[in-house]
């Protein structure tokens, strides 16, 4: 049986990148973690191996529309609105692996493994909004734990004699679950999508754009430059853009092509102390809107920036750790969706 839904748009920000220079981008207007890991821990210009690891905790447990906050009861009485959401936590661990075959070129792999938990009212009656409606017994809950979406993008840094200047190129292949119904709703499309697993909804599927995957090839161009400043203080910028080519949700009615990001950087490290390094990032991120029949496209666009305090410390000559709190300072977001308060990232990498 269906229930009834009180629609809110897709569950939006979690943070937004984790690539090589900057970004690794998920489903929704803000899912992923926008720091900049290559930055946080230094780029380099030597030669040879490196295995990193990055968690990122992403906590979207806050309604927002446009600039600012919003209720429930303002969802609820809109009446373009999709589904209530009540928060969805999502953790990312990613796998790194990389080869500087010399000073101008490297070539980095990265897997990432998706756990995700995801809530919202879907068993509510329609408006005008009653506070009933957010009775617990009428929340429907979903856990995910895959493999997402792996990475392999490729960086020459030749054009200037000190590698400061990088351009990259790279692809994101489709290798997480993804999909929804079918176009007649008699089935599912995709591959193994996630379903709600608890509530008034278990059974049904849970939105295209919060599966752990895209089911899009995307391609990814950026740059990156990094500079001393002063005798203590280097400064960088990076900037990266990735599109989907191919999506294989491609059938009329059951289609789905994730929009388009692209993703800004910059920020100062202290290096007074090689040992200990204090830095400052600020990371900024533009999502289109999702296509499709199966997107949600009022509900997945927008422009957020981060404020990233963090530290970077070497244990060792090889290894290095890395810990960062990401704190929104903006956030203009199309239609309602959810948003992390703050979000955390911590990684190591081992050079060899």
């Amino acid at each position: 049986m269906q229930h009834p839904v009180v629609r809110l748009p897709r569950a939006a920000l979690a943070g937004l990148f984790l690539a090589a220079a900057p970004v690794s981008a998920f489903a929704c207007a803000t899912c992923g973690c926008s720091l900049s890991s290559d930055a946080a821990m230094g780029y380099s210009a030597a030669s040879g191996w490196r295995i990193s690891l990055q968690y990122d905790y992403i906590n979207q447990n806050q309604l927002r529309g446009g600039t600012r906050t919003v209720s429930p009861a303002q969802v609820v009485n809109d009446p373009t609105t999709g589904e209530l959401e009540h928060d969805t936590i999502s953790r990312y661990t990613t796998l790194g692996l990389s080869y500087s075959p010399d000073a101008d070129w490297n070539i980095n792999l990265q897997i990432p493994y998706v756990d995700r938990s995801h809530t919202s009212y879907t068993d509510t009656t329609s408006a005008p909004f009653d506070s009933a409606q957010l009775n617990a017994a009428n929340l429907s809950g979903s856990h995910s734990s895959s493999l997402g979406d792996v990475k392999l993008i490729g960086s020459w840094q030749g054009l200037l004699p000190t590698h400061a200047l990088g351009l990259q190129l790279g692809v994101k292949l489709p290798t997480g679950r993804y999909g929804g119904p079918n176009a007649a709703g008699t089935g599912v499309v995709g591959n193994s999508p996630v379903a709600f697993s608890s509530g008034p909804s278990a059974g049904q599927l849970l939105d295209t754009s919060l599966q752990p995957g895209t089911g899009s090839t995307d391609l990814i161009v950026g740059a990156y430059y990094y500079q001393a400043v002063s005798q203590n203080f280097d400064a960088f910028v990076n900037g990266q853009f990735q599109a989907a080519m191919l999506h294989k949700l491609d059938q009329p009615g059951a289609d789905y092509r994730p929009g388009n990001l692209a993703t800004v950087s910059f920020g100062l490290r202290y290096e007074k102390n090689p040992t200990i390094v204090p830095q400052l990032q600020v990371n900024i991120s533009r999502k289109s809107h999702d296509q499709g029949a199966l997107a949600d496209t009022l509900d997945t666009a927008g422009t957020v920036a981060y404020l990233s305090p963090g530290v970077s410390v070497s244990l060792m000559r090889n290894m290095q750790l890395y810990g960062f709190v990401q704190l929104p300072v903006y956030s203009k977001l199309d239609g309602y969706q959810l948003f992390p308060r703050w979000t955390a990232s911590a990684g190591m990498s081992y050079a060899f």
